[in-house]
């Protein structure tokens, strides 16, 4: 008699997972890029004028010569005028009062450098509401 032997059973090997080549995608992407940079428009919205140093150093003019309204923005966001934390309606009520004394008033805004991004825009927008036309962010420069 014959043993029986166990069957051979063949197993066929698991195909190789596809392999997704990210080549391809990272060129497309690329051209894509590439394709809405140069269709694109560029819009001249009006933004926060900037002056450089050169410029401001070479104009003399009257306007220039009115005495800026210096403030200082605290830790908190206050605005702080000569010493004096004072609110945004107290602010908003100074800077239309100089104003209609001198209607030339520069604005000058120095923030500290802990101050939130949001109280410099909040004492922007109060002054530009208040009437100023010549509203500048300055900042100290240490010197080594």
């Amino acid at each position: 008699m014959m043993t029986e032997s166990p069957a051979l059973i063949l197993k066929r090997p698991p195909p190789p997972r596809a392999l997704i080549s990210l080549v391809a995608m990272i060129d497309v992407l690329l051209i894509l890029l590439v394709f809405f940079m140069v269709t694109s428009t560029y819009l001249d919205l009006d933004m926060i004028p900037v002056l450089s140093r050169d410029s401001e150093q070479g104009q003399a003019t009257p306007q220039n010569k009115a005495q800026p309204l210096l403030v200082r923005i605290g830790a908190d966001g206050a605005p702080v005028i000569r010493g004096q934390t004072v609110s945004f309606e107290q602010f908003g009520a100074l800077v239309q009062a100089r104003l209609s004394a001198e209607p030339t008033l520069p604005v000058m805004i120095l923030p500290t450098g802990v101050a939130q991004t949001q109280a410099l825009v909040s004492v922007m927008d109060a002054a530009t509401k208040a009437g100023a036309r010549q509203v500048r962010v300055i900042r100290l420069e240490a010197r080594p």
